[in-house]
């Protein structure tokens, strides 16, 4: 791999991908030439065809990244999915299963055996099975348990303890604690006889008899000052740390606010129960935003890009349901006005206009307020003052936006009095979305629900439906009576 190829990373994975698809395509063209041929030693010559092409599968993995080849296996059909999961070796094959979206992490965990499972886990540490645990059968994972020591057992009750959305679910236990009372010498003594320091160390924690933490001592004091002073002289006592029933969410707020690498994790004592690092919450917010697409979208759950039509089309039935009842809605929404539109036909071509602005309005809104819920901004002492300001900005924004819409009627068609209620009708359709898009989601939020969940779908055929109503109800008072 050439420096400059890891500098153009989505480049790098096309071309790496490309190059296996190739390799998967050729051993499968093979092996039907090989089908075509006499029926003498077919599986003799199959068999030497797999290993040759299954070598060179492995000769491609071994130089990737997990990462790299769990988007390679996200990216292949179901078939070559698993034959190139099968030529992975087993000390990547942890990694790899972490790596991968938690669909396909199940279609690749389904073909295995419990004891391959059990190989796999001795290459993880505690908080890595913890993240596979959901996915594991129960068989292999007391299989797992088995096999683990008695400290790394103690550490994945730990884990497996806490609900998904807490701290305690991502801390690991990577970490070096000492006392106040030893010198910066012993310490990097220490550190030297280890010979490696756990991934993303850049504090070590200083703990007193009861393993309660006391401070914290940065690396780089650990190393600009002098040898011979105590801990207890140079560590800081004005540091973060979190609760292990703490929202991971607000954790990842406070990761982001103080610029941490690492922090203590607590429990209501004090006492030092493991560390949060930020390659773990990195993981945190990449799900995160990539379920809160999802959901906004109508799938309840990540989906496999290559999973089965039938499992695909159950998750995807859902909303699609209540979107046939919604667009149903709005054809009987017309159909009671249809008498209005023969007399004024002008009034089909104008009246999607007024849905669309609504619904891209509402979105707006929806969109912000989703976001605030989310960083933790909005609270009972401001939220009177944010409805107070979308609505008076919904009002500056409809008035706007009708006298252009008017206008545009009015050199369209010549007719004051349509130009007037299709301003009107945007005044009133842009109030009532940002409405609904500040309803819906400050409503699921207060009953505990997540607030991004089908929040687009309801509101967009809200919006169609209000819209349609109020310009065709506008102009059954204001046109046809005139």
């Amino acid at each position: 791999m050439e420096p400059s190829d890891k500098l153009h990373t989505a480049q790098f994975l096309l071309h790496q991908l490309q190059e296996v698809i190739t390799l998967l395509e050729k051993q499968q063209l093979e092996k039907s030439l090989v089908e075509r041929g006499p029926a003498t030693k077919h599986a003799l010559v199959e068999a030497v065809l797999h290993k040759q092409h299954q070598t060179r599968l492995q000769e491609k993995f071994a130089v990737l990244h997990p990462a790299d080849i769990a988007y390679i296996l996200e990216s292949l059909p179901l078939d070559q999915r698993k034959t190139a999961w099968d030529a992975i070796k087993t000390n990547l094959e942890g990694q790899v299963l972490l790596e991968v979206s938690d669909a396909v992490r199940q279609t690749l965990i389904s073909g295995m055996a419990a004891e391959e499972l059990v190989s796999v886990a001795g290459n993880l540490d505690a908080d890595e099975l913890a993240d596979l645990a959901a996915d594991l059968p129960k068989r292999a994972m007391l299989k797992i348990l088995r096999s683990l020591n008695s400290a790394e057992r103690t550490h994945l009750n730990a884990i497996l303890a806490y609900q998904d959305n807490q701290v305690g679910a991502l801390m690991d236990f990577g970490m070096i604690t000492i006392r106040d009372d030893m010198t910066l010498k012993a310490i990097s003594s220490y550190i030297r006889k280890l010979g490696k320091l756990p991934s993303h160390t850049d504090k070590l924690f200083v703990v007193d008899q009861h393993n309660a933490v006391k401070g914290i001592l940065p690396l780089q004091r650990l190393l600009t000052h002098s040898p011979s002073q105590h801990v207890a002289d140079v560590m800081v006592t004005d540091f973060v740390a979190f609760q292990t029933d703490l929202d991971t969410a607000e954790a990842s707020r406070a990761f982001e606010r103080y610029d941490l690498i690492s922090a203590p994790v607590v429990d209501q004592d004090g006492k030092l129960q493991g560390r949060l690092c930020v390659d773990s919450i990195v993981d945190f917010i990449r799900e995160k935003s990539d379920e809160d697409l999802l959901i906004q979208a109508g799938v309840t759950e990540e989906e496999d890009l290559f999973s089965s039509v039938w499992k695909s089309a159950k998750n995807r039935w859902g909303w699609l349901l209540v979107n046939i009842v919604t667009a149903f809605a709005s054809t009987r929404i017309i159909g009671l006005f249809e008498d209005v539109i023969l007399q004024l036909v002008a009034l089909a071509s104008l009246m999607p206009i007024v849905a669309a602005m609504g619904g891209n309005t509402g979105n707006q809104t929806s969109m912000l307020i989703i976001r605030s819920l989310a960083l933790g901004q909005i609270t009972p002492a401001n939220v009177r003052r944010l409805i107070k300001k979308e609505l008076t900005l919904a009002a500056l924004n409809g008035t706007f936006i009708g006298l252009i819409m008017g206008v545009l009627s009015m050199l369209l068609y010549r007719d004051p009095a349509l130009s007037a209620v299709m301003s009107i009708a945007m005044l009133i359709n842009m109030l009532v979305a940002v409405i609904v898009g500040l309803s819906i989601p400050l409503l699921r939020h207060k009953y505990g629900k997540d607030p991004a969940v089908g929040t687009s779908v309801i509101l967009t055929s809200i919006t169609d439906s209000m819209g349609f109503f109020i310009f065709l109800g506008l102009a059954s008072l204001f046109l046809i009576a005139k």
